[in-house]
């Protein structure tokens, strides 16, 4: 590991056991957690399952921020198990309206130096105060509110040199759209980026959170700036100036790797359909007509974003071919806003104001229309996630969308006859926590709330010694868990996962043909093990464990591909579906949909090291013997053998 980084002095702090070689298995306390209402109710069912009584954290909060539409009784009956197993557990209950659970928890919770695990791969929001805030499965934050370490690799530190001063117009948006540009989507797993330089000096909290925020898409396990005046700053203004303290690197540090951006000569970006590496300049992609902007997410929500936005509005009309909807990140927000009125210089200028929630960057709700192009302050923009098949997605900052906003069209908004807005950090937010429940002192006498819709986690069975599974499905590079295990109207299915697991590759499903549920479902009945095989980064995206969880369900054993992203690949692990890679990737073109993938003596090979003998049995009965590799750790091999985790909690 880096020297003399931030990185290190966390984990120095936090370590529990392991090696701090880079690559080598780690083990680190976790102080906080969070969880949100989509992937926190199987948190919950899982820590009961575990039969602890209380958390052992310093601090665990449960927001619900994703389902909130409330199209039918689902999403209410999980919030009603959540408050109540909340309560029953020790941890703090965020209600519905409060706000995103990145953008509420750097306001109110997020600590300089701490360390925090939570159920959504966008916690590393909290890297903006100098948090090394990770994202996981629901079940490893379970396991971390039972008290357990978190187990990783040693990582790798880059370190993201920031010079100069971003001009007028350009954002924290474009610093992390540029840093994509350089880093992409894939390659970076094991990595942490940290942000030094003179230039970091220059962005406040809510600009470092947005790039913290979106450093999720580059596929690494976490980005955090250091703790210094400006965090000092927003910590007092939150009246917590007491968490804050101070955490900055070493004069002598030594990253693995150095990128480096002048913000001088960041300019206006947009990650382009359908994935946020794809990155062009405004000014490239300038004229195209834009039919919806959309303003929010745990990306672009912060007073500071939606100040600039009522300000570029102000005294205007969105264009009338345009829709602009907005949605303030946190209550804290929307009332600050309310009261000093820049909310009715937005309601003036046309428009729409949405719940402080997730809404449509998870696909809940405002699908743009075939074959138009959507703007959206957002932090991922793959394939269908809208809700719209065959959209275009562009992901912008706030300054891009609200000019597309006004102009109906792409316009690199330093070409508006307009002054840039100058948006002074706030000294002072509103406080008001009365819509963060307490748990009782004790929660033993508290009935936990379980309606029909909401299921208990499926069990797995130990490894076998021989596997012979029979390939379900084929798939390409970078398939992401929205591919996998579609959100959108699905979501209010998190908590059943028998009904969750009909709508696995959903977006592969041929009209007229098996579902992969069907065809999978029909492999598993028939007592075969089921195989999935994929290329380069397959599993990138969200934390998701359901990903995992449904084709568990469905009878998966095996995946294969290229590369297998960080999280995806520990809640594979976590669930007993095996995880490997192709040492020879020109095998991946002899494996077809049907063909059998023969593990033979698994248990052992596992056992002796990292290679994998494995045959291929063609349909037509050809064989070809293949070696296939793993980077697990003792305890991930422990953990398959048998079932899963919880199997062996």
């Amino acid at each position: 590991m880096a020297k003399g980084t931030v990185v290190q002095k966390i984990i120095d702090k936090h370590f529990i056991s392991g090696s701090k070689i880079t690559g080598e298995p780690l083990a680190v306390r976790i102080d906080q957690t969070l969880t949100q209402d989509a992937t926190g109710t199987m948190a919950y069912l899982e820590l009961e399952a575990m039969k602890i009584p209380q958390v052992k954290t310093e601090l665990s909060i449960s927001y619900v921020d994703h389902n909130m539409m409330q199209n039918g009784p689902e999403n209410r009956n999980d919030h009603l198990y959540l408050r109540s197993v909340a309560a029953a557990k020790g941890v703090k209950f965020s209600r519905p309206g409060n706000g995103i659970c990145h953008q509420v928890h750097l306001e109110r919770f997020g600590e300089p130096g701490k360390t925090l695990l939570g159920s959504d791969s966008h916690t590393p929001t909290g890297g903006g105060i100098g948090m090394m805030a990770i994202g996981a499965g629901g079940l490893d934050v379970a396991m971390a509110m039972a008290g357990k370490p978190f187990r990783m690799a040693s990582p790798k530190v880059i370190g993201v040199k920031l010079t100069g001063e971003l001009r007028p117009w350009c954002t924290a948006k474009d610093i992390i759209l540029k840093l994509l540009s350089i880093m992409t989507t894939k390659g970076n797993v094991g990595c942490m980026v940290e942000y030094c330089g003179p230039g970091i000096e220059t962005l406040s909290v809510p600009q470092r959170a947005t790039i913290t925020n979106m450093g999720a898409e580059l596929g690494v396990t976490t980005s955090l700036f250091p703790s210094d005046q400006r965090t000092k700053a927003f910590l007092e203004a939150q009246e917590r100036g007491d968490k804050w303290v101070e955490l900055i690197a070493d004069a002598d540090v030594e990253y693995d790797r150095i990128i480096e951006i002048d913000l001088a000569e960041v300019e206006p970006m947009a990650a382009c359909p359908s994935s946020p590496d794809n990155i062009k300049t405004v000014s490239e992609l300038a004229g195209g007509k834009v039919e919806q902007v959309l303003i929010g997410s745990c990306t672009n929500s912060s007073l500071r974003d939606l100040m600039l936005v009522a300000a570029m509005l102000k005294g205007k009309t969105v264009h009338e071919e345009v829709t602009l909807s907005i949605a303030p990140g946190s209550r804290q927000v929307l009332e600050m806003l309310a009261r000093n009125g820049a909310l009715a210089d937005m309601i003036a200028a046309g428009a729409r104001i949405l719940e402080s929630g997730c809404g449509p960057c998870i696909g809940q709700g405002q699908s743009p229309a075939n074959g138009t192009i959507s703007l959206r302050t957002f932090n991922r923009n793959f394939a269908g996630r809208t809700g719209t098949k065959g959209d275009q997605a562009y992901l912008v900052s706030p300054e891009v969308a609200t000019a597309a906003a006004l102009t109906g069209k792409f316009i690199d908004p330093r070409t508006l006859e307009m002054a840039y807005p100058q948006i002074a950090e706030a000294d002072k937010f509103l406080i008001n926590d009365d819509m963060i429940i307490e748990p009782p002192c004790c929660g033993k006498d508290i009935e936990i709330i379980r309606k029909p819709t909401i299921g208990n986690p499926p069990g797995n069975e130990a490894l076998a010694m021989d596997i012979a599974g029979q390939v379900a499905i084929k798939v390409g590079d970078k398939i992401t868990t929205d591919h996998i295990m579609p959100a959108g109207v699905h979501l209010k299915l998190r908590s059943n996962i028998p009904a969750y697991s009909q709508v696995v590759f959903e977006c592969f499903t041929e009209d007229g043909k098996p579902s992969f549920a069907e065809r999978a479902a029909a492999i598993r009945d028939a007592g075969t093990p089921g195989v999935i095989i994929g290329r380069d980064s397959y599993g990138q995206g969200s934390s998701r464990e359901h990903a995992a969880i449904c084709p568990m369900f469905l009878g998966i054993k095996v995946v294969v591909a290229f590369t297998i992203e960080r999280i995806h690949a520990a809640n594979l692990i976590n669930f007993g579906i095996l995880p490997l890679t192709f040492a020879d990737q020109a095998d991946y073109d002899k494996i077809e949909e049907n063909d059998v993938l023969q593990l033979n003596g698994i248990r052992e090979q596992l056992a002796v090291g990292a290679t994998i003998k494995a045959t291929i049995i063609k349909t037509s009965g050809d064989k070809y013997d293949i070696i296939l590799n793993h980077n697990m750790s003792e305890e991930d091999i422990e953990i398959i053998l048998s079932g899963g985790r919880l199997n062996m909690v």
